[in-house]
């Protein structure tokens, strides 16, 4: 007989979607032409409208996640499932109410990633970043993926307060420009 299935409102991550069963409208066939035909890309759509649940998808399948895409399309075409480097910041995540918060949260996140690829000693936030994915395709030999979800969060909960909007765009434009120039997927 069929399973009951739900709709997965309030669902952001594919692999809950894909292991709890969820109804999932396929888009991967999609995901193989992004990863396939260009880079790098900026999505931007409407609130709710997927955009979180999509990074979700693209950081399983560039972790090789096949297990999450069987049955799906791109379960058809796709052969290598290589395991990428992907750092995925979620700047849903944090407290970005001061200067202090913000660049602890930041940091922190950070540390995280050093503790895979390492940690050269760099001091400001968009230089090890910078090193950590110089470090990633050493250690792989692969390109570095870098998501990023709710990129304007901080400088949206600073409205109001200009000091720490120009505080939050210096830090994100030193670390967003770390991107620039590189080759990132």
């Amino acid at each position: 007989m069929n399973e009951k299935r739900f709709l997965p409102i309030g669902i952001q991550t594919f692999e809950e979607l894909r292991k709890k069963n969820y109804v999932y409208v396929d888009k991967t066939a999609f995901v193989e032409k992004l990863v396939h035909f260009g880079k790098p890309y900026f999505l931007s759509r409407p609130r709710r409208f997927g955009k979180s649940l999509f990074l979700s998808t693209l950081r399983s399948y560039f972790e090789g996640r096949k297990d999450l895409f069987e049955g799906l399309a791109i379960s058809k075409t796709e052969t290598e499932w290589k395991k990428y480097p992907v750092f995925y910041f979620d700047f849903n995540v944090g407290d970005f109410t001061t200067e202090e918060t913000f660049r602890s949260s930041l940091s922190k996140k950070l540390a995280d990633y050093e503790s895979i690829y390492g940690n050269h000693g760099a001091e400001t936030l968009a230089d090890r970043f910078s090193d950590l994915v110089k470090s990633a395709h050493e250690k792989t030999g692969l390109q570095a993926v870098v998501l990023v979800d709710e990129y304007d969060k901080p400088l949206l909960n600073a409205v109001g307060n200009q000091n720490l909007v120009d505080f939050f765009r210096a830090i994100l434009k030193t670390f967003y420009g770390v991107l620039k120039g590189k080759e990132i997927l």
